[in-house]
């Protein structure tokens, strides 16, 4: 375990954490409502990307620059902050106070807009950013220049084998889909898309076609020549694909070796769903149950809309593969992007 300290002071700014793998919603805006913590308590993940403000323009970057910075295709705005932020969940910072001046927000809190918000207690440094307002996930990332890391002796945050990962459901308690959800399809669809060559994607009826296959089928030309996908991991049998949808561990960032077919990562726990739960539907039907679906009593709730990957997530994702720019994959990144392509980020 290991706890952050001001790099000033020396003065103690979290209890002790232990590091995990940056969850693929970090960075996500959704619905206009507070959304929950980011993190678990206990546990830290570090952005390798530049984060916060001073922000430049792509006008102003120009594409050699861009690149440089690993971003491959146009977007609005380039951050120039500091790599290699911190986030901690709220309850485990300590020795810090808001500072004043710094407080602005949309409507129910802080959005970091001015910069680090919050001081060590000591000192009066700037060391880190609050974040808490509707439509962000909940978190406090630690300014990596500001901030130094410490081990102590403190029992570890106990790792989880991939047979002990538990799932995320696609539908919240409330029957609305799972931001979650949205964005980690979102992330493995952009490198689904970058796996596929340009060519069609076949994807085997289940919850994986249900998440993938519109966006699949409505990105890319119909018609031969074909690639296959196929879930890849613990606990299911090994299948020939040309692609292998297979999990990224939440804590170690391991990613599980299909040993066959190009793999493409997805969150764990919403891996564990698809491979899993294949007597769900990810939308709704009418008329007579099908073939292969299970009745509940009371049947479970599903949003009135086709589920859809987060439309920002996917573009976020995109612009930071190298395989943008091949002249097929930018011609749909430029679609999204411009929303002459809504389908299928809306309905």
């Amino acid at each position: 375990m290991i706890v952050f300290t001001c790099a000033d002071c020396g003065a103690l700014l979290t209890s002790p954490v232990s590091q995990v793998a940056l969850p693929a919603h970090a960075h996500q805006k959704y619905g206009h409502e507070p959304l929950p913590a980011l993190l678990e308590p206990g546990t830290y993940a570090v952005n390798p990307e530049p984060s916060g403000p001073p922000w430049r323009q792509w006008e102003e970057i120009g594409a050699d620059e861009a690149e440089a910075r690993g971003v491959y295709a146009p977007t609005y705005a380039l951050s120039y902050g500091p790599p290699g932020a911190v986030a901690v969940a709220l309850g485990d910072v300590r020795g810090t106070v808001l500072i004043p001046e710094r407080c602005d927000g949309y409507c129910c809190g802080l959005d970091g807009r001015d910069g680090p918000n919050l001081a060590c207690a000591r000192c009066g440094d700037a060391v880190a950013t609050l974040i808490d307002d509707c439509s962000y996930w909940q978190v406090v990332w630690l300014d990596s220049r500001a901030v130094r890391l410490l081990d102590v002796d403190a029992p570890s945050y106990p790792v989880l084998s991939w047979e002990e990962q538990p799932e995320t459901p696609p539908v919240e308690p409330i029957g609305a889909w799972s931001p979650v959800w949205e964005a980690a399809v979102a992330v493995a669809l952009a490198h689904l898309l970058a796996a596929s060559g340009g060519t069609r994607v076949v994807v085997p009826d289940g919850p994986a076609a249900d998440a993938f296959r519109p966006a699949l089928d409505a990105l890319l030309p119909p018609g031969s020549p074909t690639k296959s996908l196929a879930p890849a991991g613990p606990g299911l049998p090994a299948r020939a694909a040309e692609i292998a949808l297979v999990p990224r561990h939440p804590q170690t960032g391991e990613t599980w070796s299909s040993g066959a077919g190009v793999p493409v990562l997805l969150a764990a726990d919403v891996w564990m769903y698809l491979a899993f739960n294949r007597n769900r539907r990810l939308r709704p039907a009418s008329g007579g149950l099908p073939d292969g679906v299970y009745r509940d009593d009371p049947p479970p709730l599903l949003p009135f809309f086709p589920f859809r990957p987060d439309r920002e997530v996917f573009l976020h994702t995109l612009a930071r593969l190298p395989e943008v720019r091949q002249p097929w994959l930018r011609a749909i990144y430029d679609r999204v992007e411009d929303r002459r392509s809504s389908f299928p980020f809306w309905w």
